[in-house]
């Protein structure tokens, strides 16, 4: 569901100085138009956008206290469409490094740790680790929340992810050291590549152990106008696959780029000269691959997702005279 963290994103744009060229605001759409690719890239940039960390309590209520006044009628005169491009939220709000304008910058310190060269098992079970734990709280914060969820299925999805993403990396790792054709050079740059694997399927493990329970019991649809149509295992169906897919894209670009870039840059005369600069150096190439990565990753599908009520449960398609409906996919 769209979180307080997404209304903070407009509260923080408009404080930041609204474009002259912002859509209409329409309550509960989106600023963009979801059907194409640029246009829920740019709707995501704005979700990502990490200046909303830094929204004040008082500026937050403001933006949700402007929502209501829109809501009933009563904005106060002056309120341009500029200033009213705000996204609708659960009131909830969703820790600082769980939300999603919060990935990159949270996010970013453990893929430098995931792809430091010449990792222990220690250090690799360690970061793998970080890691999963880092996700698995963010795939929880933004999960679809039309049904609820008990922790046990949190807990599980977590262990699932955690236990793959360990056994796959320091499987890989063992593979790699034990292959007598590779030189030391080309060992350790194969090593380099191991999270990627890991991270992938964990990252699957992860979405699917923990929003199981809406294969089971579905999730909620809605029609054109908003209301509910009914519970559907099959749109559940749709969303944990288009979710698994874009993890599974995500890293591709923060753990395979930055290896490459690097072992570029580590051959330039300034590097090898000063050894003290490649972890500085590899934090911003890894910055600069997770800030490309995310806003590609989850643009590759809308949010809110549409899917006809022809492919659905014969009593969803009986219950409403829409040709599609909608459903949240979560994030």
């Amino acid at each position: 569901m769209a979180d307080t963290a997404t209304t903070a994103s407009a509260a923080a744009a408009s404080a930041a100085g609204s474009s002259t060229d912002a859509p209409p605001f329409q309550l509960g759409k989106p600023r963009f138009q979801q059907t194409s690719f640029y246009g829920r890239f740019r709707h995501f940039l704005d979700i990502i956008d990490p200046r909303t960390l830094f929204v004040t309590e008082r500026r937050l209520r403001e933006a949700v206290q402007l929502l209501e006044d829109y809501k009933h009628g009563t904005l106060r005169p002056g309120v341009t469409n500029e200033q009213a491009i705000l996204h609708p939220d659960t009131n909830e709000k969703i820790f600082m490094p769980f939300r999603m304008s919060g990935y990159i910058p949270f996010g970013t310190p453990i893929v430098v740790g995931l792809l430091l060269p010449n990792q222990t098992l220690a250090s690799t079970v360690f970061w793998q680790w970080l890691n999963q734990s880092h996700n698995a709280c963010v795939n929880y914060a933004n999960r679809n929340a039309t049904k609820p969820s008990p922790a046990s299925k949190f807990i599980q999805g977590y262990l699932g992810a955690v236990i793959s993403a360990v056994s796959i990396a320091v499987g890989l790792n063992v593979l790699v050291q034990k292959a007598n054709k590779f030189t030391p050079a080309t060992r350790l740059l194969v090593q380099r590549f191991v999270p990627f694997p890991a991270v992938a399927s964990a990252n699957i493990c992860n979405v699917v152990l923990m929003r199981y329970g809406e294969l089971e019991e579905g999730i909620d649809v809605l029609d054109g106008d908003g209301n509910l149509v009914g519970s559907s295992r099959i749109a559940a169906r749709h969303a944990l696959l288009e979710t698994a897919l874009t993890r599974v894209v995500l890293p591709m670009p923060i753990l395979v780029l930055p290896p490459i870039v690097m072992s570029m840059l580590e051959k330039t005369a300034l590097l090898q000269a000063r050894p003290r600069l490649l972890l500085p150096v590899q934090s911003l190439v890894c910055l600069a691959a997770f800030g490309l990565a995310l806003p590609l990753a989850i643009s590759l599908f809308p949010q809110m997702s549409e899917i006809e009520t022809s492919q659905l449960e014969p009593e969803i398609a009986r219950a409403t005279s829409s040709r599609t409906v909608v459903y949240n996919k979560g994030l």
